[in-house]
């Protein structure tokens, strides 16, 4: 009876200890889990792209593109020294987006125009993209081309070598700070033209006669693709007077 009773006894033990098993969660090996992706300057640069799109240029930090790729913000540093060198990397990674051709058949001055207009274009389609390339230089493949394309176009335009790259150099940035401050307007936060406006309309004969001489309107009339290609046409014939070694062409 004793034998029986703790043979019973051990049987329902081992129930109830398989019981309490099959309810216990399985613990799922390393080797079974999916492996992350390895790192790389791609990747990293993919992820940056999307963080952007999705919640603009100022949410970019080493700790969310860490965020993202689920891993530590430790791990970038190999790959990219720090937030600065990501925004020039993604800022060229962007620049792939344009058509940075020439067959040398469309004049010179309607390609210069028509690339400085989609480089604008471009930086003003992704919020803070444009604040982030006011302070930083792209680094890329994508950004040589971009100088590439505007120094034969003012080289076929007549312009010395060193006049077209310091008006390459003014081009852009004239592009770039235009792209930031109409983006910026553009943000619920941001100035419109009617806060201009009532700022220019204060201006009294007595104290500002030219201004108020003047108008607002004429400081405020115009798309903003007109009066950047205004702003380039002017840079342009500037550049023409400056250092052209031929200035009919």
């Amino acid at each position: 009876m004793i034998t029986n009773s703790i043979v019973t006894n051990m049987f329902v033990t081992m129930q109830a200890e398989y019981a309490v098993d099959m309810a216990r969660p399985e613990p799922i090996s390393r080797r079974d889990r999916p492996a992350k992706p390895p790192l790389s300057r791609a990747a990293i640069l993919d992820a940056a792209v999307e963080v952007v799109h999705r919640d603009g240029a100022a949410a970019l930090t080493m700790r969310r593109l860490a965020s993202e790729l689920d891993t530590g913000p430790a791990s970038l540093y190999v790959y990219v020294r720090n937030t600065t060198e990501l925004n020039a990397l993604l800022i060229d990674r962007y620049l792939s987006e344009l058509d940075l051709s020439w067959d040398g058949r469309e004049p010179w001055r309607e390609r210069l125009q028509r690339v400085v207009d989609d480089y604008a274009g471009l930086l003003a389609s992704q919020p803070g993209l444009a604040s982030a390339a006011l302070t930083t230089w792209p680094d890329g493949p994508h950004y040589l081309d971009l100088l590439e394309l505007l120094m034969r176009l003012l080289d076929e335009a007549g312009v010395d070598i060193e006049t077209a790259a310091r008006g390459v150099d003014l081009l852009l940035q004239h592009a770039t700070a235009s792209a930031a401050e109409w983006a910026a307007h553009a943000t619920p936060t941001g100035q419109d033209l009617a806060d201009l406006t009532e700022t220019l309309d204060a201006a009294t004969a007595e104290r500002h006669p030219s201004l108020h001489r003047a108008g607002s309107t004429v400081f405020t009339s115009g798309t903003p693709d007109e009066r950047t290609r205004w702003a380039t046409t002017a840079i342009v014939n500037g550049i023409l007077a400056s250092g052209s070694e031929h200035p009919h062409r």
